[in-house]
């Protein structure tokens, strides 16, 4: 069974790997950017080792955050966010603190989202601010998934960020068919070696599972094309700009998100 015990040698190996290869491209963008994943990976982790309150705590400061980042990009005002991440960490807490009852808490949280507009009277952005809170919850929502998971939410994070990675190099070098025209820069080529890849790390983390493989192979890249059609419908090109190297917080779990949709699914 995997634990994050047996997974936090290869986290770490992973970031003194990845400071030797930034330190050889000497690319300061790189170097922000690994800065930002030494900082955040071992907070993550040790949040983890806490078992099912940790793994809570850490979904509901994402959730919030991405809460936050997903009001900005849809502009919804500071009402909306706040209930929508109410909603989002009730959801979370429900996992922890009442497993099996998190379908109960996204339908009262559904409710306090569409209750926000109506009591408004908004007439003329009444739907744009419901259909947008209503996809950020089942969106983020997700999160609440981190804790039953625990270790192999984990396995799946490192899993999906490789694949991404591999998939960008990848992509630029093998080139070929378009994935998708929401984002133009990936290639068929670049997913496929990503998904290998991603499948890869997870047999070395001995999380390898059909249920996981898809998890990556398809959630992975779904999650990051479902923020790249949220982004162009605003024409936005980063969900924030406060995480050093790499935009927002949503930019970096967009993957993970879909991942984990599928997986719940799947198991």
């Amino acid at each position: 069974m995997i634990t994050v015990a047996s997974l936090a040698p290869y986290l770490g190996g992973a970031l003194a790997l990845g400071g030797i290869a930034v330190a050889a491209s000497r690319r300061r963008e790189l170097l922000i950017r690994w800065c930002a994943w030494a900082v955040g990976v071992p907070l993550v982790t040790g949040a983890f080792w806490l078992g099912r309150p940790g793994a809570a705590a850490v979904a509901i400061a994402v959730g919030v955050i991405a809460v936050l980042e997903f009001g900005g990009l849809m502009r919804l005002g500071r009402p909306d966010r706040a209930v929508l991440a109410a909603a989002v960490a009730g959801v979370v807490l429900t996992a922890w603190l009442a497993p099996g009852q998190e379908l109960r808490a996204a339908a009262i949280g559904a409710l306090a989202v569409a209750a926000v507009p109506l009591l408004a009277g908004d007439a003329d952005h009444g739907l744009h601010r419901l259909g947008a809170g209503l996809l950020g919850l089942a969106w983020l929502s997700v999160l609440a998934a981190l804790v039953p998971l625990g270790a192999s939410a984990l396995a799946l994070f490192v899993a999906v960020s490789v694949a991404d990675i591999v998939a960008y190099f990848a992509g630029q070098r093998l080139g070929g068919p378009r994935l998708s025209p929401l984002s133009p820069a990936k290639r068929w080529s670049g997913t496929l070696a990503g998904a290998a890849a991603g499948l890869g790390v997870l047999a070395v983390l001995s999380a390898l599972s059909w249920p996981m493989a898809v998890a990556v192979a398809v959630g992975g890249p779904a999650g990051d094309l479902l923020e790249s059609m949220v982004k162009r419908g605003v024409q936005t090109k980063d969900a924030g700009h406060w995480l050093p190297g790499s935009g927002g917080l949503l930019d970096r779990i967009d993957s993970l998100l879909v991942a984990l949709a599928v997986l719940l699914v799947l198991r």
